[in-house]
């Protein structure tokens, strides 16, 4: 077993061994949203759902750069998205089962901005239809031209899988995310999505290197670096890079508020949808840290 799998399997021993061994007892009372203020260095697990008597880990994920590819349009990560919760340990894969953050916000949604705005995304004078072409002109050609895309679950936090030793490793899945996006802007209305809770976007991201369809080429991701402190109660994985390159992305719903018989199919024109696998890319480059949920409740 090569040493950093070795590591971070006692890791997670130590991490599960604490949740009963420093009085698990504390957390008797009934399950409740409650505000929790842990310092140091678990000051990042603000939002760990420590009032979950099972929950054993608490999680903090911060994705500080990266890109989102969807069909022809490439969306760069520029502000920093979060992903935190905590998690129950399967004995037998060791695999986390994810528990939504104390105060219901898992997966922060972060505008991102996209590149040349309305009027990039959309060229009204290409559309022939005298109706279309006045529909999109309506919508698109209206001085507000930012856009923004917002990456949300698509699903309870629980359909989240996670696997740090995968992670560490560098194969397999260490992250899937069920995901829909929101493209942002006033004239879009307030529901256009790419992909929904009913077709979400599913990544399984991994550390290690992709094996996508064609036109797509293998990419490789990045364990980053592994740091443990207070005898493994808390851990930190830096500078690591989560790949893939092989999911496909659904059509667009709900663009354009009442237009959107007309501007869904202009969107996806534009966008190159439904894309199939081997033309998208996520890539997430951040950091993740994971505490024994009863010593980031002894901190407080």
């Amino acid at each position: 077993m090569p040493k950093e799998e070795a590591v971070l399997r006692r890791l997670v021993t130590v991490l599960a061994a604490a949740a009963t061994s420093i009085g698990i007892l504390a957390f008797a009372a009934p399950a409740m949203a409650v505000e929790h203020h842990p310092k140091g260095i678990y000051a990042p697990f603000a939002d760990c759902p420590l009032s979950n008597a099972k929950v054993e880990v608490c999680i903090a994920a911060k994705t500080t750069s990266g890109k989102f590819t969807i069909g022809k349009q490439t969306v760069p990560i520029t502000s920093a998205i979060t992903l935190q919760g905590g998690a129950i340990e399967n004995p037998t894969t060791e695999a986390l089962e994810f528990v939504a953050a104390e105060d219901g916000n898992t997966l922060s949604k972060t505008p991102q901005n996209v590149p040349g705005g309305l009027l990039d995304f959309v060229n009204c004078k290409e559309i022939s239809n005298f109706i279309e072409r006045l529909a999109c002109e309506l919508v698109f050609e209206n001085g507000v031209t930012g856009v923004t895309a917002t990456t949300e679950l698509a699903a309870p936090a629980s359909t989240i899988g996670l696997s740090t030793v995968n992670l560490v490793v560098g194969t397999g899945t260490a992250l899937e995310l069920p995901l829909k996006v929101k493209l942002n802007n006033p004239f879009l209305g307030e529901s256009c999505y790419i992909g929904s809770n009913a077709k979400p976007i599913k990544i399984p991201f991994t550390t290690g290197t992709t094996s996508p369809p064609p036109p797509n080429k293998p990419i490789t991701g990045s364990p980053g670096e592994l740091e443990t402190k207070e005898g493994g109660l808390y851990a930190k994985i830096q500078n690591n890079s989560l790949v893939n390159n092989s999911f496909a992305a659904p059509v667009v719903e709900g663009c354009g508020g009442g237009w959107s018989f007309l501007i869904n199919p202009i969107v996806d024109a534009k966008l190159g949808l439904p894309a199939a696998a081997g033309v998208n890319t996520a890539i997430l480059n951040g950091t993740l840290e994971e505490g024994a949920a009863t010593a980031v409740k002894a901190s407080e």
